[in-house]
């Protein structure tokens, strides 16, 4: 009896932290459930509660390829504009919750920052293409990371959705972890700020005065 009171007490804060987020490792089980009842219907309206972070802030844009459904590549590190990039899957509720506020922030900020929608999902254009015919994005990218390469170059497998912005020249300027809403103007703000406070492409680093 010892034991199993002592079971439950490990189990029960474990099974609280996955509740929490989208956990990208359990993402067979969360496609499973989602085909069977529909996530965004049995989950109910996740909340947009993400916060900016710009602890990593100056940190270089992964060295990563992507790929779409019509076998494009994209190579992420030599991206030379400004870039807010998501990642997303199919069976992350607050994802999915989002993805519609950064399709019409896509729309809205044309020419002044990028947005990169990249999947996540393992079974890559399988589920991503279905998705998106469903769903009718006018903005959104559909490129993928089946190998979630991406989610462990960001600290081994993040609660998605993870968001970063990143300059013209790659360099992070802040990331969200979470479900965030990017409709507010508290959003575009933070995006128009964060590029203004970054060097011009090109512009070389600082560097100290020589002594005469």
């Amino acid at each position: 009896m010892a034991n199993l009171r002592l079971s439950l007490i490990v189990i029960a804060p474990l099974a609280a932290g996955l509740v929490a987020g989208c956990d990208i490792r359990s993402e067979d089980a969360a496609q499973e459930n989602a085909a069977s009842a529909g996530a965004s219907a049995a989950i109910g309206t996740p909340s947009l509660d993400g916060t900016l972070d710009a602890s990593f802030a100056g940190e270089d844009m992964p060295e990563a390829m992507v790929r779409d459904p019509d076998g494009n590549e994209l190579v992420l590190s030599e991206l030379r504009e400004p870039v807010l990039l998501n990642l997303w899957a199919t069976w992350c509720a607050p994802c999915v919750h989002e993805l519609p506020l950064l399709d019409d922030l896509a729309g809205e900020m044309a020419g002044q920052v990028r947005v990169l929608t990249i999947s996540e999902d393992l079974q890559g254009a399988q589920v991503v293409e279905p998705f998106f015919e469903d769903r009718g994005f006018a903005n959104l990218p559909r490129w993928m990371d089946e190998e979630n390469v991406l989610a462990f170059t960001y600290g081994g497998g993040p609660v998605l959705p993870l968001t970063v912005l990143y300059d013209a020249q790659g360099k992070e300027v802040w990331r969200v972890i979470g479900a965030y809403d990017w409709s507010s103007e508290e959003a575009r703000a933070a995006i128009v700020e964060g590029l203004a406070a970054s060097p011009a492409p090109g512009t070389p680093p600082d560097t100290p005065p020589s002594a005469e």
